[in-house]
Parts: C-alpha cells; sequence; structure tokens
C-alpha cells in the first residue's frame, strides 16, 4: 500500500489509463465504470496534501486496533486532500501531532512510521506530518 524511494514516501495507487481516475487502496477501482474490465496502472501517488479535515481519537479504537502506547494516548487523524489526484485519504498523523498543529488547507506530507510493535516485529503504516515552514 506505500513504499519509499529515495527517502520520499508514497502512497500505491491505480489508474485508468488515459484518464485521471485515480484510486487508493489500488483495488477500490470497481466503483469507477471506465474501471470494468481495464488494465489499470499502478501509480505513486502525490506524496504532500492539504489537510481537507482532522479529528482526534481520544479513545482506544476496539480491536483489531492495537495502541503503540500502554496507556492508551490520544492520536490525531487527517483527512488529506491530494490536488493531482483530486482525491482524500485518511490516515493517522505521526506522534505528537494534535488537532492544535493542524489548519484546514495546512500541507503535510506523507511518512513512513511504526504503527506498533511486538517481540518480533515492527508494524509500519504511513502517517500525515505537517510541513513546516521551510520544508514545503
Amino acid at each position: 500500500m506505500f513504499t519509499e524511494q529515495d527517502g520520499v514516501a508514497y502512497l500505491i495507487g491505480s489508474k485508468v489509463p488515459d484518464r485521471e481516475s485515480y484510486f487508493f487502496p489500488a483495488h477500490l477501482a470497481g466503483g469507477d465504470p471506465a474501471a470494468v474490465g481495464a488494465e489499470l496502472e499502478e501509480v505513486l501517488l502525490s506524496p504532500k496534501g492539504t489537510v481537507w479535515s482532522y479529528t482526534t481519537s481520544s479513545y482506544q479504537p476496539p480491536p483489531p486496533f492495537v495502541a503503540a502506547t500502554d496507556p492508551y494516548e490520544p492520536i490525531t487523524i487527517a483527512a488529506v486532500k491530494l490536488e493531482r489526484e483530486q482525491m482524500v485519504v485518511l490516515g493517522q498523523c505521526v506522534a505528537g501531532v494534535t488537532p492544535d498543529d493542524l489548519t484546514i488547507g495546512s500541507e503535510v506530507e506523507l511518512v513512513i512510521d511504526t504503527l506498533y510493535e511486538d517481540d518480533e516485529n515492527e508494524y509500519t503504516v504511513w502517517k500525515w506530518r505537517p510541513v513546516t515552514e521551510g520544508e514545503g
């Protein structure tokens, strides 16, 4: 669902050939009639976008969610609009980002970060991180 190339994180989506119809996750293309029977192209989605909406999860979500901290610490979730793709992608923000750190329209970038760890593995996921002044 995601990859990193030359230090830049990308979500892996799909696209209908010769159209500007993008999908994420890639297998969700079935909702577009133009995608039926088409051989979809794999594409890397924009690594930056703007905050469309955001919230915080003050309570621990039920399983299969696994909390990264014990006791549970609230997480911030952002819906981010990718301009080129004209789509909104939901994702957790990096640790330490609160709703006070975000505004509608602020720029964020995709990063690959730890979701949680156990004794045998580190599980990673995409997250959003605010772009600070001078990084844009």
